[in-house]
């Protein structure tokens, strides 16, 4: 689920870590890192969500990942870079085509090691990430509304991860770990990023059997209430109600309806949003051109 660390023009990354760099005797690389490059990837990824042109920042953000993982590897118990780096794979796989699934999977993989290397570094997470399940949750229990960013980002990334391998053994197994993750959210902040903890309960409930804790009932309650959250801004709900809700219940009208929706809706409603919703366009178009397959 969203994916939000994307990249501006990487020429500006470029030259002001070089620069910054060449400035010996003003700053400390450390305090650099933890100061400078923190904040220039917080404007890069608030620069590329405002961009309409997918292309481009497909084009880009593979130059944005050789530096954060040259960071990486030079300070590699900084948290905050490995939240960055763990987003920026997750969102080049996301930007991807189908074709290309075996790099996709490879680009997930890697985020999914730096999202759970910045969750260790918690000191109320280190060594859980293989422990029992039971006493994850009993750490889950402790965290305070301060850990949502940390729980939210690790929790998508982990979820997609699990999802591009669903006949994983190894994901099935950490499955029970990202939902009890979303279940945290959903009692901590459950409208955290335009209501992202219902969107994941939903997809949850909509692609499991009954048999497996299924329920579309409560998985249409959590949609629309990500889709009152969301203020029709964050496409996206929209795409993954048809695709996951209204698909499994074979409503056609409903899928059709709702993805035609997106397609008629600006995707400029929020400006901080634009790729995200363009890329919802992108998906609602081909999951319309699918229809036929599906039902």
């Amino acid at each position: 689920m969203k994916p939000h660390f994307f990249l501006k023009p990487f020429i500006l990354a470029i030259l002001f870590v070089t620069l910054s760099f060449s400035l010996s005797g003003c700053f400390s690389k450390s305090r650099l890192i933890s100061d400078s490059a923190t904040g220039l990837f917080k404007e890069i990824v608030v620069s590329a969500n405002r961009q309409s042109d997918a292309a481009l920042v497909r084009q880009a953000l593979p130059s944005y990942l050789l530096l954060i993982d040259g960071m990486i590897q030079s300070y590699p118990d900084n948290q905050n870079l490995l939240l960055a780096g763990a987003q920026a794979y997750v969102s080049l796989a996301s930007l991807l085509d189908e074709q290309e699934s075996n790099r996709s999977a490879l680009l997930i993989q890697k985020g999914k090691g730096y999202a759970l290397r910045a969750l260790e570094l918690d000191p109320l997470f280190k060594g859980t990430v293989d422990s029992p399940i039971d006493a994850f949750r009993d750490r889950l229990a402790n965290a305070d509304a301060s850990k949502v960013p940390l729980l939210f980002n690790v929790g998508s990334i982990w979820g997609t991860w699990i999802a591009q391998g669903p006949d994983s053994v190894e994901g099935m197994a950490d499955l029970p770990k990202v939902e009890a993750i979303i279940d945290r959210l959903l009692q901590l902040d459950p409208d955290y990023y335009y209501g992202g903890p219902h969107i994941f309960k939903g997809i949850l409930l909509s692609a499991r059997p009954v048999q497996f804790g299924g329920n579309l009932e409560k998985a249409n309650e959590h949609f629309q209430q990500a889709l009152k959250d969301s203020q029709g801004k964050f496409l996206m709900t929209s795409v993954y109600y048809a695709q996951y809700y209204a698909k499994q219940r074979l409503d056609r009208d409903l899928f059709t309806k709702t993805l035609n929706g997106v397609l008629n809706t600006s995707v400029d409603t929020d400006p901080d949003l634009t790729l995200m919703n363009t890329l919802a366009q992108e998906k609602a178009r081909k999951l319309l051109s699918q229809a036929d397959e599906f039902f």
